[in-house]
């Protein structure tokens, strides 16, 4: 028995697919004898003959079948035989264009719906049942449906819009005609107004205690997230060493710490040479915070230390002028429009961000993760998870309906368990990824994923966005920043292509980032040519996109099912044999030059057809852009290398004549130490060198 075709079939109905062939497809001239799951090739008697060299033992016959998981449909052919029949290869050539013309790839968008007429659970429940049914069972169920549906709304309007992006933010720098110009300051004038309230409140309890007076809008109730954060402890400690938190508050936030984090892919259609063993990540995402209560906090510091907190309020525009920026918004309960002016707008929207897709207009992402999920405080039968373990990365399955689905499990509180789904997703107009679509997936394919009876289930909150990424050749070729402006978090597609998010990403660049504002600030250097240095760019995260471009499925295009899982398993395989810490850099982005290069030969020594996978997935024009990133980083190493021992201490020795004198110098100096320091694997001490030079460089306030 042979395997000559393994098909992915985008549709979730299995049984219309088998009735189709059953039915419909014709196999020209071999005998279909129907089977439950679709249908025995028997070869015509005029095709055996005593010349045909066949084993006796064997029935000389053909078996296709089919059969569902993830919410699809897959099609398997097996040959009886020891040698090809005659016509197999055309049989499994016509079968495949046959079976793609009838089922090809179906990018479903939510409908329009007018709530006006109508709940959001009545106007959805046709299209996504398990979505509704589900989101019911949840406390603010209602209200966080509507955010989900708004939020997909909103990306799909900008993925498919962007070179006509909505305009938000207005230059009237120069103009001293009538109106809002630098002569009319609104009664409420700060030095920073922070547009967005999740990873925007740790920024901006950081500047608020450093002395500046800070505005933070919110467009939902302050302080409740619909995504959860894990993060290592070692991260971690920056909050402290910023002076945000202590370290009795930081334990307050902290609900599970586990022993070990699981990555494994699911290899059973992968060749025994591309399995690999589960790759254990002890110390990676492995510290759960309870995220209300972390935004919580910050904006009690925040507030605390002077700050305001507008929430239920809604970003309008900006108008940049020459000494300041004027900020339109609308409170939502009341729909009062309020004008506000500072010294600074920071942008931290988020994907949503229409500033991040009017700065970017036709480039504002590469990529995306459509991730959802939910927080689930108990209902799980003993046994089927221990809480002193998370599964970082892992799938259950091959390609679904165009995407490799990744699922995440991290334990919480008690019984609690938050587990996401999400894919690797190239941002497409014909198909820019539907959170509700995965919503429908999520609650259908759980019970395969982890063993559960769903009406047991007790739900305590949906976790969802999109997650941006983008592919970055050099440190300035996106725009984070215009005059008076500048973008942070997911906004500025601050993020890592394998496991961490925008607020991974924020807290490990926290110190960095604060510490080149408060300098630009001090220095009033708000203009777009300083604020675009202030980033949390690195060569060495850069240079992964490629990773993360190898786990999308081109829209339109059908890939061998089992092709990205086996991709994974190739590296993450590699990864398993290496020492922990290895694993440890390179999925906490602190992977170095050599030891990029030395896996990257090892996997295309284990799996030579990667390179070929790759080109596939790629094509010639991002494989040219990859390599003009290769060829940065590679610059980044040897730059690293030859200022990273003493220009450090340089900075040290020359900060008090440099700063008042040329800040503007002081400022790009300092974003190099950043940039040479940032993302090396270091041991205790020189983490404990570095924070020593890092507090020295920092000190003075606003």
């Amino acid at each position: 028995m042979k395997e000559i075709l393994y098909l992915e079939v985008p549709i979730s109905d299995t049984a219309t697919v088998c009735s189709w062939l059953q039915s419909e497809f014709d196999p020209g001239n071999w005998e279909k004898i129907l089977t439950p799951n679709g249908f025995r090739l028997k070869i015509s008697s005029k095709y055996t003959t005593s010349s045909a060299n066949f084993s006796e033992n064997l029935p000389k016959e053909i078996s296709v079948f089919v059969w569902s998981v993830q919410r699809t449909t897959y099609l398997k052919v097996f040959c009886w035989a020891d040698t090809p029949l005659p016509q197999e290869k055309a049989l499994v050539q016509s079968l495949t264009t046959e079976i793609r013309k009838r089922f090809p790839h179906q990018y479903p968008e939510p409908p329009a719906i007018d709530l006006s007429q109508q709940s959001i659970f009545a106007a959805l429940a046709p299209y996504y049942p398990l979505t509704v049914k589900f989101f019911q069972k949840m406390p603010n169920g209602e209200y966080d449906l509507n955010r989900a549906y708004w939020w997909e709304q909103r990306w799909r309007e900008g993925v498919r819009n962007p070179k006509q992006p909505r305009q938000v933010v207005f230059s009237c720098i120069g103009d001293r005609g009538q109106g809002t110009g630098d002569r009319e300051i609104p009664n409420h004038h700060y030095d920073l107004i922070y547009i967005g309230g999740a990873l925007g409140v740790i920024h901006a309890a950081v500047m608020a205690q450093l002395g500046y007076k800070v505005l933070l809008v919110e467009r939902l109730p302050f302080g409740r997230m619909n995504r959860e954060w894990n993060i290592s402890r070692d991260e971690l400690q920056s909050l402290v060493n910023l002076g945000l938190f202590t370290p009795a508050e930081l334990e307050t936030i902290i609900v599970r710490e586990y022993k070990d984090g699981f990555n494994k892919f699911f290899d059973g259609n992968n060749p025994v040479k591309l399995r690999s063993p589960i790759l254990h990540t002890p110390t990676v995402l492995n510290v759960s915070l309870d995220s209300d209560k972390l935004l919580r906090l910050c904006g009690q510091k925040l507030k605390a230390a002077g700050g305001e907190i507008w929430d239920e309020t809604e970003f309008l525009r900006a108008d940049i002028h020459d000494s300041q920026v004027l900020v339109h918004l609308k409170h939502l309960p009341t729909q009062e429009e309020k004008q506000v002016s500072g010294r600074l707008l920071v942008d931290a929207m988020g994907t949503a961000s229409p500033i991040a897709w009017q700065l970017n207009g036709g480039r504002a992402f590469d990529s995306v993760c459509p991730t959802v999920g939910a927080v689930i405080d108990k209902g799980f039968e003993p046994g089927v998870w221990d809480s002193q373990y998370g599964d970082v990365l892992y799938s259950h399955g091959d390609i679904s309906r165009g995407r490799q689905l990744i699922w995440e499990l991290f334990p919480g509180a008690g019984e609690e368990l938050t587990i996401y789904l999400f894919h690797y997703h190239e941002v497409n107009p014909e198909n820019p990824g539907s959170l509700l679509e995965m919503y429908e997936d999520f609650f259908t394919i759980l019970p395969e994923y982890r063993r559960c009876d769903m009406e047991q289930l007790v739900w305590k909150k949906p976790t969802f966005g999109y997650i941006p990424g983008h592919f970055s050749v050099g440190s300035s070729d996106r725009q984070v920043a215009f005059d008076r402006l500048i973008a942070i978090g997911d906004a500025a597609s601050l993020q890592s292509p394998l496991v961490f998010t925008g607020f991974g990403s924020l807290v490990r660049n926290l110190e960095r980032l604060t510490t080149l504002l408060n300098v630009a600030l001090q220095h009033d250097l708000l203009t777009r040519r300083h604020l675009n240095l202030i980033r949390a760019y690195q060569s060495n995260v850069s240079v992964t996109w490629l990773f993360s471009k190898g786990m999308m499925v081109p829209t339109g295009q059908f890939l061998p099912p089992q092709r990205i899982n086996a991709m994974l398993n190739t590296f993450f395989g590699l990864l398993a044999d290496e020492p922990p810490e290895v694993a440890d850099n390179f999925i906490k982005d602190r992977c170095t030059w050599l030891t990029f290069n030395r896996l990257a030969l090892k996997a295309a020594s284990k799996n030579p057809a990667l390179l070929w996978w790759i080109w596939e997935l790629a094509g010639p024009k991002d494989l040219l852009r990859w390599l003009g990133t290769y060829v940065n980083f590679g610059r980044y190493a040897l730059v690293s290398a030859l200022l990273s021992a003493w220009l450090p201490s340089f900075l040290i020795w020359v900060k008090p004549r440099l700063e008042l004198r040329y800040p503007g110098a002081w400022l790009w100096l300092l974003t190099i130490n950043y940039a040479i320091t940032t993302g090396r694997p270091r041991s205790p001490q020189q983490v404990a060198n570095q924070e020593l030079h890092n507090k020295t460089l920092r000190c003075g306030g606003a």
